[in-house]
């Protein structure tokens, strides 16, 4: 049973990616927002769900560890397993903004983490801990963040497509030519959504059932079915959005949901009850902080501005490093 429950998670997972991107993609395009701002908005908060309800649900529960855990695990996840991933089908192109801003305040954010959350590094005797107010600074910069971004992409935006049009495939074309119904936009979008929520609660669970009946631990299932379960609906968007041709979708979705992760969720945990780190040590912040400035390095080396093959294989590689770090 546990096997039926873990493919029909799965199928919802991919029909739910599916149905949120075209949603999201003719949103976009109605109102002429770069896709890289829905990724960074619309698909990288709701695909964070997840971690959100994890996070909150800890936090309340006292349950400190596993609400910085699951943030700081998909994280990881994130950057080094889904971008290896969709560099590895695709390279995906960096654009002046994502050099200049985006990715810059993913690396400002994950430093902004290792700060508040290790006090003891600057004040001595002290808990390492994020707490309430550290959590309202949190919320206070991801909403001003936001607001930055929408309004200098809004800025620096092509007001007529028709140039990106012109080299879109005939797919693109004809969806452009019939516009996308804003209420059928609203129920792809809700729907994607939900069944990317859904889909991942049901895998999850069924999954670590399964691994709990093979004998395997209950800390390797944290490190690995817990942070990747509620990054699934990342990783099953971003490489659809991919797939689609839809690359800035899916680059926005990674970077938007990590800040989202950091500053929005556990600055909304925290803000409900401090977070004490616990089995979080500085060595995984660190790797948060790695993941992002390797990401920025990546728009210099190789073929520049764009995370290559080559660098989707050291991601992957250095993911399977950290775990096995882990499991030692």
């Amino acid at each position: 049973m546990d096997i039926l429950l873990l493919l029909i998670g799965l199928a919802l997972i991919l029909a739910g990616a599916n149905f949120l991107t075209d949603g999201s993609a003719a949103l976009a395009q109605r109102f002429r927002v770069p896709e890289f701002i829905i990724g960074l908005t619309i698909v990288a908060v709701g695909t964070s769900t997840p971690e959100l309800v994890v996070s909150v649900l800890s936090a309340l529960a006292g349950k400190s560890d596993v609400a910085i855990g699951n943030v700081v695990g998909s994280n990881i996840f994130n950057v080094f397993l889904i971008l290896g991933i969709c560099a590895l089908i695709r390279p995906l192109p960096l654009t002046a903004g994502n050099i200049r801003r985006d990715i810059p305040f993913g690396v400002a954010t994950s430093l902004l983490l290792l700060f508040l959350a290790m006090d003891s590094w600057y004040s001595a005797g002290a808990v390492d801990r994020i707490g309430r107010l550290d959590g309202v600074l949190m919320l206070v910069i991801y909403v001003l963040l936001m607001l930055y971004t929408i309004r200098s992409s809004g800025r620096t935006a092509s007001p007529e497509p028709a140039a990106a049009a012109g080299g879109a495939s005939g797919a693109d074309s004809d969806a452009s030519s019939r516009p996308m119904a804003g209420w059928l936009m609203a129920l792809m979008i809700v729907g994607g959504l939900a069944g990317l929520i859904f889909g991942g609660e049901l895998f999850l669970d069924n999954a670590t059932a399964l691994a709990r009946r093979m004998g395997i631990s209950d800390s390797l299932i944290a490190i690995t079915l817990v942070a990747g379960g509620t990054s699934l609906p990342e990783l099953a968007s971003s490489i659809v959005s991919l797939v689609k041709g839809k690359s800035d979708m899916a680059l926005g979705n990674v970077i938007g949901s990590n800040i989202a992760n950091i500053l929005l969720i556990l600055g909304l945990s925290a803000s409900i009850h401090p977070l004490t780190m616990g089995g979080i040590t500085v060595v995984d912040l660190l790797v948060v902080l790695l993941s992002s400035v390797l990401l920025f390095l990546a728009a210099f080396t190789f073929r520049r501005r764009a995370v290559d093959r080559w660098e989707g294989v050291l991601f992957l590689l250095i993911y399977a490093a950290y775990i096995a770090y882990l499991i030692k």
